[in-house]
């Protein structure tokens, strides 16, 4: 497994108990680093992190996650777990986009799409595809999805747009505002939509965009890209894109360096981490020598 883009969750303390959960509920899954601070896990071939970063940060809708399931005895057993001690946002039904589609939010505050695509509706390939990251843009960012769309597929490699559904006039909300709209980044598939509607929430820290870069060039010029046009940069490799999308913009032998079984190079590695906003992997290899 290789993706280039994965999600990362932010919890206060509960991120093991959390992806042995959802390992539960996906076939295909399995946790593959923890450092305690850290969880690395695969959900049907899909990676993700879990950060325990403490009550700082909670996640909120505006980030969620289709699941593209093919039964209804899927569906079925999927919702059901997901339920557990979660909230429903809307009930597993039928809508006018799926014969079988609910959306709920799981007792660690995740939220997740689930549904059985219509090829009417275009989208009836998602079949091929597992769990999807969906933005939805709200509030000051109402209306900007299509705008989103182009930064990001112009800024990553291998980008391209797959399908975009506009509000028409009479649907319940803005004519022309996406709907759903469906885009690859670096072979990674997104969904996005806009929504006008009177919501309390929006993009934070607590469900964020992990890059891995495999050198300092990649890693300076994604860096640069995202923090661009009103980015802004935070610290420990995190920044916030113009739409106040969090991003993490790491090496990919972070975790090796951090996760070392020396914990004296380790520590050194991750104090010099926590000193820098842009992760320079020189000085990062320097400290974790001893240098």
């Amino acid at each position: 497994m290789s993706n280039k883009i994965y999600p990362c969750l932010w919890f206060d303390g509960k991120g093991k108990e959390a992806a042995e959960f959802y390992c539960r509920v996906f076939e295909n899954s399995k946790i593959t680093a923890d450092t305690g601070l850290v969880q690395i896990f695969e959900l049907s071939g899909k990676k993700f992190m879990a950060l325990n970063g403490g009550p700082k940060f909670k996640i909120n809708p505006s980030i969620s996650f289709f699941v593209i399931c093919k039964t209804e005895e899927e569906i079925e057993a999927k919702w059901k777990l997901l339920n557990e001690g979660g909230m429903i946002m809307m009930p597993l039904n039928s809508y006018p986009w799926s014969n079988k589609y609910g959306w709920c939010q799981d007792k660690y505050g995740v939220n997740w799409q689930l549904m059985i695509p219509l090829a009417t509706q275009g989208i009836g390939d998602m079949q091929s595809l597992s769990i999807i990251p969906s933005l939805m843009f709200t509030q000051q960012n109402s209306g900007r999805a299509n705008e989103a769309i182009e930064f990001y597929t112009s800024i990553f490699p291998g980008s391209k747009t797959e399908m975009i559904a506009r509000y028409e006039k009479g649907e319940p909300d803005v004519e022309g505002y996406i709907k759903h709209a469906r885009f690859s980044l670096a072979g990674e598939i997104f969904a996005c939509m806009d929504s006008s509607g009177p919501h309390m929430f929006s993009f934070n820290e607590g469900l964020s965009l992990v890059v891995d870069c495999e050198n300092q060039e990649e890693l300076d010029y994604y860096w640069s890209k995202l923090t661009t046009d009103g980015g802004q940069e935070s610290m420990c490799a995190w920044l916030k894109d113009k739409f106040g999308v969090s991003w993490q913009i790491v090496p990919t032998k972070l975790g090796e360096l951090i996760g070392s079984p020396d914990r004296e190079k380790a520590d050194r590695a991750m104090q010099a981490m926590l000193k820098m906003k842009k992760i320079i992997i020189a000085d990062l290899q320097k400290a974790y020598d001893g240098n």
